[in-house]
């Protein structure tokens, strides 16, 4: 891996899906078998987007509707063909969505093992 690298940003919310499952996993199985380094899914607590309603994490709510950020950090080359790759993902939702991608830098990467 290289030091250079990129941060893929993704905010959803928890309502979306794609074909019946939700939006994030839809994502995180899409960059593994893309190869990518890794993801990981960020459950918000409170947060609002373009629509400008705010929602938030509440015991008596029925349904949940929270923010969630998923983030992926691989090589810069490899995270622009990705994000290609699911764009077309979004146009199927009906929420708002953002995905930015910003400059990271790897300053440890130590591959794990399968337990």
């Amino acid at each position: 891996m290289e030091k250079e690298a990129a941060l893929l940003r993704i905010f959803i919310s928890s309502t979306d899906t794609l074909k019946h499952a939700p939006l994030y996993e839809v994502i995180v199985f899409a960059a593994k078998r893309y190869g990518l380094a890794g993801a990981t899914v960020l459950k918000g607590v409170m947060g609002f987007g373009s629509s400008s309603v705010i929602y938030s994490q509440k015991l008596w709510e029925i349904t949940e509707k929270v923010p969630i950020v998923v983030e992926i950090v691989d090589e810069v080359d490899k995270i622009e063909r990705f994000s290609e790759i699911i764009l077309p993902y979004f146009d199927k939702i009906e929420n708002g969505c953002m995905m930015t991608i910003e400059k990271a830098t790897i300053l440890l990467y130590k591959p794990g093992s399968k337990s």
